[in-house]
């Protein structure tokens, strides 16, 4: 891909959204293996008696076949047909297990470390100003609002709370492209991603609020008491597996289509 300005690169967000909900089933049919495995190893400690002592087995299986569901999503996602997929190392039904993989779990172990970094250095900054606010712990324990403190003190600390809670999610945003920029540069690709991102981070946010909405109906679901015991669990692993994990990557590739701006000269 040709270098683009970055105005040239900002998000279209109704064409990003129809592309992910265009591309969802060709996701399905090339990812369908490693998808259906991926369902099993998070049912079977449900349905199946005695696996409970094989939690950690079943537990280590779904983390593996999760890092290669990503990767053939991901692979898929980001090429306009099956057979660019395979050009990109995708598997028979989505079971590979390459080195792309191993990048995707140190490109998400980066932007991770990346991530309690700055969150821990936040919670340092917000321990401190609180502390020297002087707010009376008793009167905020006992919810008396009225004794906590001097009001201005009060927005002070609320202001840096709320700017420690948004970095992270700003961040977090910006880094969301990490998968498919490693598999479509061919190499490791993670704080380098927030580069793909500049520019869009409020139709990249409100993209994934929408993707996200049959995990957020789900969680709502199981809140009221709808869902519960076995059927949440069984009615929870469909969602996030079949439905939820291809629909968000598949949004995240429409959105690199549209963002990506490296091409393979560059890295020359």
């Amino acid at each position: 891909m040709s270098h683009r300005d970055v105005g040239s690169r900002r998000l279209k967000l109704t064409r990003a959204l129809g592309d992910a909900l265009a591309t969802l089933p060709r996701l399905w049919i090339g990812a369908a293996g490693v998808l259906a495995l991926l369902l099993a190893a998070c049912l079977a400690p449900v349905l199946v008696e005695g696996l409970g002592a094989a939690s950690a087995g079943t537990t280590g299986a779904a983390v593996v076949l999760a890092v290669v569901a990503v990767g053939a999503l991901a692979r898929l996602s980001i090429t306009p047909s099956l057979k660019a997929a395979r050009d990109l190392g995708l598997g028979p039904l989505g079971l590979q297990f390459r080195w792309p993989e191993l990048r995707l779990v140190g490109a998400a172990l980066l932007c991770l470390i990346f991530l309690a970094m700055i969150v821990s250095v936040l919670g340092v900054i917000v321990l401190a100003i609180a502390g020297g606010a002087e707010l009376n712990v008793e009167a905020i324990q006992a919810r008396d609002w009225a004794a906590v403190g001097a009001p201005w003190r009060l927005a002070v600390v609320g202001a840096v709370v709320a700017g420690a809670l948004i970095i992270p999610l700003v961040l977090t945003v910006r880094l969301s492209l990490f998968a498919q920029a490693t598999l479509g540069r061919r190499q490791m690709v993670s704080l380098n991603s927030m580069g793909i991102a500049y520019g869009s981070f409020w139709a990249l946010l409100l993209g994934l609020i929408i993707v996200n909405l049959p995990k957020i109906g789900l969680f709502a679901l199981i809140a009221s008491g709808v869902l519960g015991g076995v059927t949440a669990s069984v009615v929870g692993a469909i969602t996030l597996v079949a439905v939820q994990l291809p629909l968000t990557m598949a949004f995240l590739g429409a959105a690199y289509r549209q963002l990506e701006y490296w091409s393979p000269e560059e890295a020359k």
